[in-house]
């Protein structure tokens, strides 16, 4: 279980190869110029590996199911949960009302792939497609908006940039997710 705060929330908020696209952290005070890693996708490429990506504060349900499927499946099993931390810049107390909204908007996605599942079915895209607002979403943590105090030039050409890198990742896992379960690719 891999609690994706995004940052190395142990050592202070330094960037990593988790941080997304335009996020201020560590080592990113300009905000990040690359976009974040997609592990899901690499783990997903061996074929044999389950994997699942959560948000607890977005769907409770598809949290229990993953953590017995991974638990269940004979072989290696990860699952991506999203973990909002200090380092956002958020209240915790509503860590995970932030996860709801990182669904929504379609910063965060929700997931399962099974490797023994049913032919057509391995993948499971479990969330609906983004409901606009993205940028509204990134500007409520601290992470995010501190960079249009310090560069706002930069930080708008960023915000769009990470929005339509968020949206391409969205693309990207459910393509693949339709050439796991054998169907023909829109992509």
């Amino acid at each position: 279980l891999v609690l994706d705060t995004e940052v190395y929330s142990n050592t202070g908020g330094q960037s990593s190869k988790s941080t997304p696209l335009s996020a201020v952290a560590k080592f990113a005070t300009d905000g990040k110029r690359v976009g974040k890693k997609n592990l899901g996708i690499m783990c997903m490429s061996y074929g044999y590996v389950y994997v699942a990506s959560v948000a607890l504060g977005a769907n409770r349900m598809q949290v229990q199911k993953a953590i017995q499927e991974a638990v269940d499946y004979n072989g290696p099993s990860i699952i991506f949960a999203y973990a909002p931390c200090i380092n956002h810049g958020i209240n915790m107390r509503f860590s995970q009302v932030e996860e709801k909204k990182a669904v929504e908007a379609g910063y965060w996605p929700l997931y399962r792939f099974n490797p023994n599942g049913e032919e057509g079915r391995k993948f499971v895209w479990e969330c609906k497609d983004p409901n606009g607002a993205y940028k509204d979403f990134i500007l409520s943590e601290v992470r995010y908006s501190s960079l249009k105090k310090t560069n706002p030039e930069m930080a708008e050409e960023l915000y769009s940039e990470s929005e339509q890198d968020a949206y391409k990742r969205l693309k990207l896992y459910k393509g693949f997710g339709s050439c796991l379960n054998g169907e023909p690719s829109e992509n």
